[in-house]
């Protein structure tokens, strides 16, 4: 058996198609604004990277809130993806 060529327009195995739904601009602004709790991984759809930057910034107290903040400058500058893998629009 042999593997089919590749047809445009049909997502290949491995390889999401498509852009998300989701905006690089609010996952940025979120992660900044909102990053001790987590909100911008939350509205991407990164539930356990999310819950952990919310337990760091309990334990710190506080100060753990700079990973959302860089995180969100991240997002903006580099942009991100969503928990499908594909990469998140820009508007």
């Amino acid at each position: 058996m042999t593997t089919p060529p590749y047809q445009p327009g049909y997502p290949q195995p491995g390889y999401p198609q498509g852009v998300s739904d989701k905006s690089k601009i609010v996952a940025g602004i979120l992660g900044i604004l909102l990053g001790t709790f987590g909100a911008g991984r939350f509205y991407t759809g990164h539930t356990k990277i999310a819950v952990l930057q919310l337990v760091v910034s309990l334990v710190t107290c506080g100060f753990g809130a700079l990973w959302g903040v860089i995180d969100g400058i991240l997002i903006l500058v580099n942009g991100g993806t969503d928990a499908q893998g594909r990469p998140l629009r820009d508007s």
